[in-house]
């Protein structure tokens, strides 16, 4: 029996190449998405932003609409 390398290493790298594509979904993703919890409840850590309070919609309204403002291409050129 002759041994093609060339068409073996071939199926190899399609091998390798097709089992990236079974990789298992994310699972942390998932698990941070809580639909019994309001966006703007929050967390009380050192990463929210001044001049918001968790709990306060009104205050997360306020500091999500300038951060989307300060990413607005138009609104920084002017």
């Amino acid at each position: 029996m002759k041994v093609n390398f060339k068409t073996l290493g071939l199926c190899i790298a399609a091998g390798a190449l097709l089992a990236a594509c079974s990789e298992p979904p994310e699972i942390a993703a998932k698990a941070a998405k809580r639909p019994d919890v309001a966006p703007y409840m929050g967390a009380n850590n050192g990463f929210m932003t001044k001049n918001w309070t968790p709990g306060n919609q009104a205050s997360w309204t306020e500091s999500v609409d300038k951060r989307t403002q300060g990413q607005n291409e138009y609104s920084r050129v002017k």
